[in-house]
């Protein structure tokens, strides 16, 4: 457990996906934020938010004046049912006080700044403030399930102001916040509002975030999000994961691990995963990527979404011999797995796991039965940040902005969603609008947020394909294979 300024810093659930009740939504590179019995489309309302002002701490008119949006060919992206208009329910912003000064930490802005001339004013911006949105689920069946990710681009917002008392081009950063409420049509309700109220969206998360692709693209509005878990959002042509994935891709650094660590258990795999949805196209689509690789499968097997006894499913891997065994789905089913194998004796060489399992509860419900896990993952685990300042940086800045809050998976993403945006918006100066902000964002390549997480083709919309492997013994996770990535290429998994 990491303490820093007397608090405890735990991190929970970590993931790119959402599994979805009777219809699972995983994504190739990563598993699960939600128990999949708890989650199912809610349809209710989007929030709209409260913008704050940066220097006085009060709610603020977000103005009228739309000025120009820049419209982009909203080609074929598809998109949801666009629902109803947008709600009022936002919930606050705390505003940007630091409270208490914490200590060194990396620049704000690393980039050269542009040259202030000709700079205007437009949708979002004032003489004074840059208006930026953040969508993410905050309510819904798991209430608080991205709540992280609002949490991290506040933080960044907050340091920001209070580290650059001259913002961009003389305007600070004000946050206006929406609940896309775990619900496609929120989200695109959302959507439909910042168009007209913010000048980008950033760092937002949505499990259902193909809601508000279609409209985000057809008004122009930049959206360098956290991360993007759908095909629609991926197809945005202004919608950027900067926790970039592509399912038609996996990456090459998790089966040569398996090649490397565990050569004689290469062919002797096993792959199990909730039958649900896209959890058994995803999980199949990974196995033939891996089977490319160099992998030989002796159990590829679905499990039902009801089924509580996973102890056929362990024999079966038993009797087949498999050493290696890869899960998908929540870390409440992967303790019942583990839990499955012990009561069975059975013990195989390697048990590995997406982010998913990077978490306190799974380590403290599943006791013994856990040890040994291994974890795949592509940030810098919480337990280093002494030694990677702008880990440091996010997880004292969150305490500012919510003290007592746990650093969490997406909230890492979303600071550096936002760290992103104040660097091209900076470099930019008076050349900036929204389309300038889209043209400079498809050109990134390889960004770490000052080495918070592996390189991402955030440009692209690719995968990223540098992961590095933790492992959990007595209760405590620590490097297996080093602390460097491992970046080894993409394989496609057609």
């Amino acid at each position: 457990m990491l303490h820093i300024a007397g608090r405890s810093l735990r991190p929970r659930r970590v993931a790119i996906t959402a599994v979805v009740s009777a219809l699972v939504l995983i994504l190739a590179a990563c598993g699960s934020n939600l128990n999949p019995n708890d989650v199912s489309a809610n349809g209710v309302d989007s929030g709209t938010g409260q913008v704050i002002d940066p220097n006085t701490g009060e709610v603020i008119d977000p103005g009228t004046d739309p000025g120009t949006v820049p419209g982009t060919d909203p080609g074929t992206a598809p998109g949801t049912d666009p629902g109803t208009a947008p709600g009022t329910d936002p919930g606050t912003d705390p505003g940007t006080d630091p409270g208490t000064d914490p200590g060194e930490t990396e620049p704000p802005v690393t980039g050269d700044a542009g040259n202030c001339d000709g700079f205007k004013n437009g949708t979002g911006i004032t003489n004074d403030t840059i208006t930026i949105g953040n969508a993410s689920d905050i309510s819904g069946p798991v209430p608080g399930l991205f709540e992280t990710a609002q949490d991290g681009t506040r933080a960044f917002v907050t340091f920001f102001n209070a580290s650059v008392p001259e913002g961009i081009c003389g305007r600070k950063l004000a946050l206006k916040t929406y609940d896309s409420r775990t619900d496609a049509g929120a989200d695109q309700q959302a959507y439909t509002a910042a168009c007209d109220e913010v000048f980008a969206m950033v760092g937002s998360v949505s499990a259902f975030d193909s809601g508000g692709a279609r409209t985000a693209q057809t008004c122009g509005l930049p959206d360098l999000r956290g991360g993007s878990v759908t095909v629609a959002r991926n197809a945005c042509t202004t919608c950027f994961g900067v926790q970039a994935v592509n399912t038609a891709f996996y990456e090459n650094a998790v089966p040569d691990f398996i090649k490397e660590q565990y050569s004689s258990s290469a062919d002797n795999v096993g792959y199990l995963y909730i039958n649900a949805g896209a959890a058994a196209e995803n999980s199949l689509a990974q196995v033939r990527a891996m089977e490319k690789r160099g992998l030989e499968f002796d159990v590829v097997q679905g499990i039902d979404i009801s089924e509580f006894n996973y102890a056929p499913f362990v024999q079966q891997l038993k009797d087949a011999g498999v050493e290696v065994v890869f899960w998908t789905g929540a870390y409440q089913q992967s303790i019942r797995l583990r839990q499955a194998m012990q009561q069975s004796g059975y013990t195989p060489k390697l048990y590995l796991r997406d982010p998913t399992d990077y978490n306190p509860d799974y380590v403290e419900q599943g006791g013994s039965a856990v040890e040994g896990t291994v974890v795949f993952m592509n940030f810098t685990p919480f337990e280093e940040s002494g030694s990677n300042p702008e880990l440091a940086n996010y997880l004292s800045w969150l305490q500012q902005v919510k003290p007592g809050a746990d650093p969490q998976f997406f909230g890492v993403f979303a600071w550096s969603a936002a760290r992103l945006f104040v660097q091209l918006a900076s470099e930019l100066g008076g050349k900036l609008s929204r389309d300038t902000l889209i043209d400079a964002t498809r050109k990134v390549t390889d960004w770490t947020a000052e080495g918070m997480h592996a390189p991402q083709p955030v440009g692209a919309r690719g995968t990223g394909e540098c992961w590095r492997f933790i492992q959990l013994n007595d209760g405590k996770w620590s490097p297996v294979g080093g602390t460097k990535y491992a970046c080894n290429g993409l394989t496609s998994s057609s």
